[in-house]
C-alpha cells in the first residue's frame, strides 16, 4: 500500500466521532464534512483515513460512495498490505479451529469469514471441503480479492486446493466494477458432496444461491433432528432442502418440502437420495409456500418457515412485517395440537423484537395457546462484533403449539 501521506483523508463533522470511538465500524456519508485527497476524483475502494474535525487520527478504512461512506478495516495506524491481510485471516482461522470446524470429518463446510463479525466488513467467505468461496459485498474488499486469496492460501497451505471468488451478485452495482465470478486459485468440479454434521449436500458455488449453501442453520438443522422423532415435517422455503434431511435423520413419519424453485426442488430429491436412497417417506413441491399454507388442514405437527429477507432494508419494514405476520398465522392456525414451528426471519433490518412481536401477534390472530421453547440466532462461525449489534441477523423461534 502507498504510504501515509498519499492516502485521502476524510474528517468528520464535530461530535459524529463518537460511534468510532464505541469502535462501530461504519462511517455514514451524513458524518463527512469534508475529503482531502490528491487528483480529481477518490476512487471507490481506495483506503482511507478517518479523522476528527480537529484532525485527530480515529481509524483506516475502505471508502464507497453510499450511504456507508467508510467501512473499518482497523483502528490501529498501520498499513493494509499482504501481511495484515494474513493477520486478519489466520486470526478468522484461529476462531474456527477453536470451534472445531477446520479438521472436523463429519462436517466440511463452515463459514470462515463473516464481515463485520470478523473485523473485515464487506467479505464473507466460505469453505467447502478443499474449496474457498470469496464474496465480496464492497468495492474495496472486491480490488483487494487477489490478497485476500493469498491471505488464504498461505494460512491453509494444501488445504485448499481452489479459491473462488462468487462477487458479480454483491458487489455494488452502480460501482461499475464488471466483476465476473471466477476461479482465483486452482479450479474445482461443479457439483460437490460435503458434509454437515455427517449428513451429505450437494453444492453448486458457481449456480446456486449464496455462496452454494445456507452454512447459518447448521445448528438449527440439528435441534430439528432433535425433535422430528414421530412426526409429519412440513417444510417452506426449502431450498436445498437442508432441514429435511435432518427431520428425516431424526426419524421424522414423513416430510414434505416445498420451495418455489423448480431447481431447488431437484436439488433436495437429491440430498434425500444421496443421504436415504430411493425410499424416504418424502415428498416434495414447486410451489408458492404462503399460497399452500393458505389450507394445509391438521396435516402437519411440525412445521419450518425460513422465508427469505423479506425486508432487506428499513423503508420496506412494514410490509415485511406484514408478510412475516400472516406467514406465521397460517402456519399457527392450522398446525395440529402439540405440533412445533421453528420459524426464522434472516433480514437484517429485523430486530429480535420486532420478530417476536410480530409472532406473538400471529399466534393472537390465530387464537392457539403457544409457548416459546428456544430462542434461536446465527451459528458460533457467524460471530457477531459486540460493537456492531447490526451483525445478529438471523432470528429464530421454536413454538410448542396446543
Amino acid at each position: 500500500m502507498s504510504n501515509d501521506m498519499s492516502i485521502a483523508k476524510i474528517y468528520l463533522r464535530r461530535g459524529k466521532e463518537e460511534s468510532l470511538q464505541r469502535r462501530h465500524p461504519w462511517v455514514f456519508s451524513g458524518a463527512i464534512e469534508r475529503i482531502e485527497f490528491e487528483g480529481d476524483t477518490l476512487p471507490e475502494g481506495s483506503v482511507v483515513d478517518v479523522l476528527t474535525q480537529r484532525g485527530d487520527y480515529i481509524a483506516r478504512g475502505h471508502y464507497q460512495i453510499g450511504s456507508i461512506a467508510v467501512r473499518v478495516l482497523t483502528f490501529e495506524k498501520e498499513a493494509i498490505d499482504a501481511a495484515w491481510w494474513h493477520k486478519r485471516v489466520a486470526s478468522a482461522f484461529d476462531v474456527r479451529r477453536s470451534l472445531d470446524l477446520t479438521d472436523n470429518p463429519q462436517t466440511t463446510c463452515y463459514r470462515l469469514i463473516h464481515g463485520e463479525g470478523d473485523l473485515l466488513p464487506g467479505l464473507v467467505v466460505d469453505i467447502y471441503g478443499t474449496t474457498a468461496v470469496v464474496q465480496c459485498h464492497s468495492v474495496g474488499m472486491y480490488l483487494s480479492r487477489n490478497e485476500i486469496a493469498a491471505a488464504i492460501r498461505e494460512v491453509y497451505g494444501e488445504k485448499i486446493a481452489a479459491i473462488y471468488d462468487k462477487s458479480a451478485q454483491t458487489v455494488p452495482f452502480k460501482a461499475n466494477l464488471n466483476a465476473v465470478d471466477g476461479y482465483l486459485y486452482g479450479s474445482a468440479e461443479k457439483d460437490n458432496v460435503v458434509l454437515e454434521n455427517g449428513h451429505k449436500f450437494l453444492v453448486n458455488w458457481e449456480e446456486g444461491q449464496k455462496t452454494g449453501f445456507f452454512i447459518d442453520q447448521r445448528f438449527n438443522r440439528h435441534l430439528v433432528q432433535q425433535y422430528a422423532k414421530g412426526r409429519t415435517v412440513l417444510n417452506t422455503f426449502c431450498y436445498t432442502g437442508g432441514f429435511s434431511v435432518y427431520a428425516l435423520a431424526g426419524g421424522a413419519k414423513e416430510v414434505c418440502s416445498i420451495d418455489a424453485s423448480e431447481r431447488a426442488v431437484r436439488l433436495v430429491d437429491e440430498n434425500i437420495r444421496l443421504n436415504f436412497g430411493e425410499d424416504a417417506p418424502h415428498t416434495s413441491l414447486a410451489c408458492d409456500a404462503v399460497e399452500y399454507l393458505k389450507d394445509i388442514g391438521e396435516k402437519y405437527d411440525m412445521i419450518i418457515l425460513d422465508p427469505p429477507a423479506f425486508a432487506k432494508h428499513h423503508k420496506v419494514l412494514g410490509n415485511a412485517m406484514q408478510g412475516y405476520k400472516r406467514l406465521n398465522a397460517r402456519a399457527l392456525s392450522q398446525i395440529k395440537s402439540g405440533g412445533i414451528l421453528f420459524t426464522f426471519s434472516c433480514s437484517q433490518a429485523v430486530s429480535k423484537e420486532l420478530f417476536r412481536t410480530t409472532v406473538f401477534t400471529a399466534a393472537a390472530i390465530a387464537g392457539r395457546k403457544v409457548r416459546i421453547l428456544h430462542q434461536l440466532t446465527q451459528p458460533t462461525d457467524h460471530p457477531i462484533n459486540i460493537y456492531h449489534p447490526e451483525g445478529e441477523y438471523l432470528k429464530g423461534l421454536v413454538l410448542y403449539v396446543e
